[in-house]
């Protein structure tokens, strides 16, 4: 068992991971690094996912999971299409922040369905611990760490040390999601990729830019583009059936910093056809993006009026006027967002908060869609 020291090492060093601006993949692979010497685990996920909706929307795999990605779309029908306690949705809807499996179920593991179909068969662990990555804005990742055969279960103490972490791991991944700056040159795909899959959970068929799409998603945090797309298909027959309330979608972030936007929808028809679902892929809007952008510089309810007001142009007195304070105040506020966003004009905050990912081009036609001609 670690010491108080290691513990307190290891909190302090993820507390400067944290605070390092380190890339996503960067501070992930060191913070875990770290976690693994006072909470050793065989194998282990950590998993970012869209504050709005808790989808997952990059994976990095540790220890005996890394490079194992045949299952993941297995876990992702499981994790989505099931109803297990332990299930993320379930836990950041309770604003549960670590859980130990084999605490949780006073031993029986095998009352989790993850664990009994999935977890044991193919890898004999015996216990999950699993950890919510979550600030007032949402659930931003997830860890999930495993033990095998013979190890001891997490215990009470580490359990609450994953709990006390929690907060810095979410804070770097908040930073990291900032860090990855789009590049200007980066082509864009042609439209939007439409991909449909059958009730055999088979891609049946496919738009030109399908591959396209799928292959901007793969990288370190990605694992297989195929698990997002199975797990918003199983979302949405959750949907179809009247289980859930909303059409399931994720923002992603691609290795070369674009945004894009993954949703699935029921499609209806009978005979072969029923069961159907349709998952479309295509760049984020502003609009899309800023609420998560904003979420994670870190920004008050206030600074965030501020900086949807900057971004339709308002100036100082409209803002001013518009939110019933001086212009002093809006200074005040427009200084804390610029040192929060890391830049030191309007115009910088804006090509910011989109994160270069507009801003080169502007200048281009717009169709009748308001969006980018050739886009």
């Amino acid at each position: 068992m670690p010491t108080a020291l290691a513990f307190g090492r290891a909190r302090s060093d993820l507390d400067v991971f944290s605070r390092a601006g380190l890339a996503l993949n960067d501070f992930l692979t060191e913070a875990t690094t770290a976690l693994d010497r006072v909470v050793p685990f065989a194998g282990g996920c950590v998993a970012t996912l869209d504050p709005a909706t808790s989808m997952v929307s990059g994976v990095l795999k540790l220890g005996a999971l890394r490079g194992r990605n045949d299952l993941d779309v297995a876990w992702s029908q499981i994790e989505y299409g099931r109803d297990d306690p332990s299930a993320l949705s379930h836990l950041v809807a309770a604003g549960r922040s670590a859980v130990g499996i084999h605490n949780e179920y006073r031993g029986e593991v095998e009352r989790s369905v993850r664990m009994a179909e999935l977890i044991i068969p193919h890898f004999d662990f015996r216990d999950e611990g699993r950890v919510v990555l979550a600030d007032r804005s949402g659930a931003w990742g997830a860890l999930a760490l495993f033990r095998s055969r013979g190890d001891a279960p997490f215990d009470e103490d580490e359990l609450d040390f994953l709990a006390e972490v929690a907060p810095a791991f979410t804070r770097g991944i908040r930073a990291g999601l900032l860090v990855q700056l789009s590049r200007a040159e980066a082509a864009a795909a042609a439209g939007p990729a439409v991909i449909v899959v059958d009730a055999a959970d088979r891609v049946v068929q496919a738009t030109p830019s399908a591959q396209e799409r799928l292959d901007l998603l793969s990288g370190p945090m990605q694992g297989d583009p195929l698990t997002f797309v199975h797990s918003l298909v199983t979302a949405a027959r959750r949907f179809a059936r009247g289980v859930s309330d909303r059409v399931p979608r994720t923002r992603i972030r691609t290795p070369d910093g674009r945004w894009l936007v993954v949703h699935a929808s029921p499609l209806s028809g009978d005979g072969d056809r029923s069961g159907d679902v349709v998952v479309t892929i295509e760049e984020a809007r502003p609009q899309e993006v800023v609420a998560l952008v904003a979420s994670a510089f870190g920004l008050t309810a206030r600074e965030r009026d501020v900086t949807a007001m900057v971004l339709s142009g308002a100036d100082t007195k409209e803002i001013a006027a518009a939110m019933h304070v001086s212009p002093y105040t809006v200074q005040d506020h427009l200084k804390s967002i610029f040192d929060k966003a890391g830049v030191t004009s309007r115009r910088e905050l804006v090509a910011r908060v989109y994160f270069d990912q507009y801003a080169p081009r502007i200048g281009q036609a717009v169709g009748a869609d308001g969006w980018f001609v050739g886009d």
